[in-house]
């Protein structure tokens, strides 16, 4: 078992994690028609914004309740009001996305009840979804506050109905991109399942032009699907993340769930296929055996490369998670392994030690490696350590493409394997010149 550390420094020094917040907003744009809402100052919105704005490229629907220094000490309550009932008037969403932040939750507002009292003042808001997640960005990292936004989505949106033998939940942790979602859909698709995926940040981040400009997310989870939820024969929880998420939609509806921790690597992928075989009656469909034998003819062609290299790798915990275990598959070494929050699948990893820590950290863990893997804020100490980098997580901002890049299933695996060889092979080159 890996023993996970905690430095214990005064002070995060080049930070690696993003804040709980950030996290639930990412989720809530997963929803189609939505408009996620920060109960605090304006500086937590646009900060969130900016770095959203620069990973996907993407006009990036954001509000908020604009705290002030009076307004923090008196009370939030007239500033959410005011907040819901703008939007409401000028944005038309679907669906609000409430999150609380640092200051609010150090104040302690009684949400809950803000959001009670603010419904009997307005009866016209009986009919606007209101999903509050609480997200104190002063604890915790981005997946916590995804997972927390999923957790609230499946506890307040889906309603009981009558089963669909072929109608399945897909609650996917904040370690898929929307080029992952797509695969992933796709996939169960080819299976004659009807995948319901929350959220789907394939149809609203994956990089497109709409027809006509929306002040709310033009795509994604519609809230006649997320009504249907409690509808679905079986849930896939794709994270360790999003299992409380699952536990709560079998708890409501009775829905049986499995957890996949990963769908990178050839095994893991393998399991996935299994689980939606015995799902659906039906069997692979050739398209996906030709693709697993690319996969196989790619491991041959890439081996080489991997064998006792050591790498080095800064990510989220269920990100961490998959990518480790993949290339632990390919024979290579993990050399160093830094993650933002707490998890239980941080003892399993393969791996000596994992720290619970920043980029400071990374740095001084990493020297010796023969290729880092973080996002674009670790370019710099890439550069310090002259060493192959590869970008992987959020933020990605010195890259294109991040809305469509996808490492998981045959396909993505193959691609994801290239990638790193190349990385790998360049090295050897630079160092026989």
């Amino acid at each position: 078992m890996a023993t996970v550390t905690f430095p214990k420094k005064s002070v995060a020094v080049n930070p690696l994690k993003q804040s709980q917040p950030l996290g639930a907003a990412l989720a809530f744009l997963g929803l189609k028609g939505v408009m996620p809402l920060f109960h605090g100052s304006q500086g937590c919105t646009a900060f969130a914004k900016v770095m959203l704005v620069r990973h996907f490229r993407e006009a990036i629907p954001l509000s908020t309740t604009a705290m002030t220094e009076v307004s923090t000490i008196l009370g939030g309550e007239d500033n959410i009001e005011q907040a819901i009932l703008t939007l409401m008037e000028k944005s038309k969403p679907e669906i609000l996305g409430l999150c609380t932040t640092g200051l609010t939750e150090t104040r302690g507002d009684d949400m809950e009840g803000i959001l009670r009292n603010i419904r009997n003042r307005h009866p016209e808001l009986y009919d606007l979804p209101i999903v509050f997640a609480a997200t104190p960005d002063f604890k915790g990292a981005l997946q916590d506050g995804f997972a927390a936004a999923i957790e609230s989505i499946v506890k307040e949106l889906p309603q009981p109905g009558e089963i669909k033998l072929d109608q399945i939940n897909i609650l996917a942790s904040s370690a898929f991109t929307p080029g992952d979602l797509q695969e992933i859909k796709e996939i169960v698709s080819a299976f004659g399942l009807k995948p319901i995926v929350v959220p789907d940040l394939s149809a609203s981040l994956d990089g497109h032009l709409d027809d006509s400009y929306s002040a709310v997310t033009g795509g994604g989870t519609t809230l006649a699907e997320l009504r249907q939820m409690g509808s679905s024969v079986f849930t896939l929880a794709l994270g360790e993340s999003v299992r409380a998420a699952a536990e709560s939609l079998q708890k409501q509806f009775g829905i049986p769930y499995e957890v996949f921790g990963q769908l990178t690597g050839l095994a893991a992928v393998d399991d996935f296929l299994q689980g939606l075989i015995d799902l659906s009656g039906n069997s692979v469909p050739e398209k996906y055996c030709h693709q697993r034998r690319q996969l196989q003819d790619a491991m041959l062609d890439t081996h080489f490369y991997f064998g006792r290299k050591r790498v080095s790798l800064a990510l989220e915990p269920d990100l961490l998670w998959s990518i480790s275990w993949f290339l632990r598959s390919m024979g290579t070494e993990i050399h160093a392994a830094v993650t933002t929050t707490k998890s239980p699948l941080l003892e399993q990893l393969p791996v000596e030690s994992v720290t619970v820590g920043d980029l400071e950290d990374f740095e001084q863990l990493a020297v010796g490696s023969d290729l880092l893997i973080a996002n674009s804020h670790a370019k710099a100490i890439a550069h310090r350590l002259d060493t192959p980098f590869y970008r992987l997580g959020f933020p990605i901002f010195d890259r294109l493409g991040n809305g469509q890049r996808c490492t998981v299933g045959y396909r993505g695996t193959t691609q994801l394997l290239f990638d790193l060889g190349n990385l790998f092979l360049e090295a050897e080159e630079a160092k026989k010149h």
